[in-house]
């Protein structure tokens, strides 16, 4: 490839890396306390709520089941009205947490579910408040499975900043499909797709390896 071809990648990798990083970040935010609201507020669990349970689950059940290319449109007011702008690689961060924000809740949800139940009732015996039970035990106990959800998240991010270069998002997407598709060249695509690959590959390395550290701690 041309000096300005491994420019226009190493340019690409920054603004996938850029957009996965952010949208990740506010997608934990905002989905960890939603995920830890659908646990505790599950009938038995300790701020037990049917009605908000339902709403939260309803929500994010609809949240999940919209497709992202669909979700990419749908959303373009709203992503203008923050951003300035419904192109480039800040607008493609607003989809991209609004689409993940669910996935990261469902999977807070499952993890929190994976701790015993008799540790719960143990703190609870001993007075701790909802509070104290969810910073204390609940989140301690599930940072493992935590890890794995976020590492998964990101993986799940990389790909949709994929397709969100596809209408104008930036990053590798937009290189692969303007340059390497568009264009016929074939070199383009091919360096495109490695680098996907070897980016998905460093974000699990490093998941796996935070996630292996906790768990030995917890053993």
């Amino acid at each position: 490839m041309s000096i300005n071809a491994w420019w226009m990648l190493g340019e690409a990798l920054w603004e996938t890396v850029y957009m996965v990083a952010v949208a990740g970040a506010l997608s934990f935010v905002f989905g960890i306390p939603l995920g830890v609201l659908l646990h505790v507020s599950r009938p038995g669990k300790i701020m037990e709520s049917r009605l908000l349970n339902q709403l939260l689950g309803g929500v994010v059940n609809a949240g999940r089941s919209i497709p992202f290319i669909i979700l990419m449109v749908a959303i373009v007011p709203f992503t203008r009205l923050l951003v300035g702008t419904s192109i480039g690689t800040s607008a493609a961060i607003v989809p991209l947490t609004i689409a993940a924000i669910p996935f990261v809740a469902r999977i807070v949800e499952g993890a929190l579910n994976e701790v015993p139940a008799g540790l719960v009732e143990a703190a609870q015996s001993m007075g701790a408040s909802p509070m104290q039970i969810i910073s204390r035990v609940l989140l301690p106990e599930a940072l493992p499975g935590l890890i794995h959800g976020m590492t998964l998240t990101l993986v799940t991010l990389v790909g949709y900043s994929a397709m969100a270069g596809a209408i104008g998002g930036g990053g590798l997407g937009d290189l692969g499909i303007r340059y390497g598709y568009q264009r016929f060249d074939g070199v383009i695509m091919l360096a495109t797709v490695v680098v996907l690959i070897v980016l998905v590959q460093l974000i699990q390395w490093a998941g796996e390896s935070l996630q292996a550290r906790f768990e030995h701690k917890q053993a």
